[in-house]
């Protein structure tokens, strides 16, 4: 989610045109991201994504998507 937030945020100010620009953003709203996950893993010294949370995610999709459905 912070990605997207911090893509978001960079699209703002920096208003790319076209596919290529657009990539460049995405890449520096990722790279937002990975610097707070590395920095908050070396703070805590625990890792932030684990197997647990990706299968607590997956089931979490799988939910919503079963809503949607009905």
């Amino acid at each position: 989610m912070l990605a997207e937030a911090a893509t978001k945020d960079i699209t703002h100010i920096a208003n790319p045109q076209g596919l290529e620009q657009n990539k460049k953003v995405a890449k520096r709203g990722g790279n937002v991201a990975k610097v707070a996950r590395e920095s908050l893993e070396k703070e805590t010294g625990k890792p932030v994504i684990t197997e647990q949370k990706a299968i607590d995610f997956a089931e979490l999709i799988s939910n919503v998507a079963k809503i949607s459905k009905k």
